[in-house]
């Protein structure tokens, strides 16, 4: 089965060679030009991954992103005219996977799309059967109770809930959830992390941990889960 793309892009240049190429590459392609074309593109076509240009016809900036991924919990890597930091930043704390500046390689795209698609083939393919039944075979355990990771679903279950994330929330969050107690730096998270994120730096390491506390913390200025070693990183506190 290809793996379908929606590309939401309304340049007809750039919306032509990202069709032409991944087509070339096997990939199933739908492309749109609107963000209202492309929520409704979510629903018809079922992408397995989504490239997403910051500035349409009817809406623009990071908040996209946002938009996009309460819609869905497909990968998203943003293709942009805009290179700033702030802007990446944004993005990735807004819910994308990856970024990508214009003008890019197509190879280097694609390199990227393998790597996220890599990262959520498990949840793609756990049918809904058996994925009810981890769930089901965990009731009455610590599941319930505490905070788990469910590493086949690629998800964090927080007492019986399974929490979204981003790909490179979790992956910061396993390797927390691995090393109980352990201080982290953040040149070490970051290198949990990188391939994953096109941009990643300290200050998106500790955007990052900020959604994570702002998902898993009943009061996220006092985290129970995470917490701040100052001057040196993060830990992870297992209840």
């Amino acid at each position: 089965m290809m793996t379908r793309v929606l590309v939401i892009e309304d340049d007809p240049i750039i919306g032509e060679m990202l069709t032409l190429y991944l087509t070339e590459e096997n990939f199933e392609v739908q492309r749109v030009e609107s963000a209202r074309e492309g929520k409704f593109s979510l629903g018809t076509f079922n992408p397995d991954i989504l490239l997403l240009d910051l500035m349409l016809p009817d809406a623009s900036g990071t908040e996209l992103c946002a938009e996009f991924r309460q819609l869905t919990a497909i990968p998203i890597i943003v293709i942009s005219m805009k290179p700033s930091v702030t802007v990446r930043i944004q993005a990735i704390s807004n819910g994308a996977d990856d970024f990508l500046v214009k003008p890019f390689s197509m190879q280097e795209l694609k390199v990227r799309m393998d790597a996220v698609l890599r990262r959520t083939a498990n949840l793609r393919t756990v049918p809904t059967s058996l994925a009810h039944s981890r769930e089901t075979s965990q009731s009455g355990t610590e599941a319930q109770r505490g905070l788990v990771l469910d590493l086949e679903r690629r998800t964090i279950v927080l007492d019986g809930e399974h929490i979204e994330t981003t790909f490179s929330e979790y992956e910061i969050m396993k390797l927390f959830y691995q090393h109980p107690n352990r201080v982290f730096s953040r040149e070490e998270l970051i290198n949990a992390v990188r391939g994953i994120d096109s941009f990643i730096n300290d200050r998106a390491i500790d955007v990052h941990v900020t959604n994570l506390r702002r998902k898993l913390e009943k009061n996220p200025k006092e985290p129970q889960f995470i917490k701040t070693v100052w001057g040196v990183g993060y830990k992870f506190i297992k209840q």
